[in-house]
């Protein structure tokens, strides 16, 4: 069984910010909690195809995506599987429905969260 709770899409100027939050659950079918190894984040613009935007994994080793590097930072709490994407110096260009993964035996998405950067 697989849960996510993502949170902090919304609408925002251009060179504002805004901060995802993504909770995530992995479970057997005997309710045994798997570890996550990778926590990640991607993004999908309209007309546009999926994009990494960052990842973290358990020991903290963090990759960002060169469009978003210096301006947004990836962070996770592993005790609690949370993973937090600070966005800074927003614009149009990051629009997009952002989706937390998780990677257990295999990945796992969540449902999304719609950001816009819009005037």
């Amino acid at each position: 069984q697989v849960q996510f709770v993502e949170s902090g899409g919304g609408l925002v100027q251009p060179g504002g910010s805004l901060r995802l939050s993504c909770a995530a659950s992995i479970s057997t079918s005997h309710a045994s909690i798997i570890s996550i190894n990778i926590m990640a984040w991607y993004r999908q613009g309209p007309g546009k195809p999926r994009e990494r935007v960052a990842s973290i994994s358990k020991t903290g080793g963090i990759n960002v995506g060169d469009s978003v590097k210096g301006r947004f930072t990836n962070s996770r709490d592993s005790a609690k599987e949370m993973t937090y994407l600070q966005m800074d110096e927003l614009s149009n260009e990051d629009t997009a429905v952002y989706y937390c993964g998780a990677l257990g035996s295999h990945w796992h998405w969540g449902q999304g969260t719609q950001v816009t950067v819009s005037s």
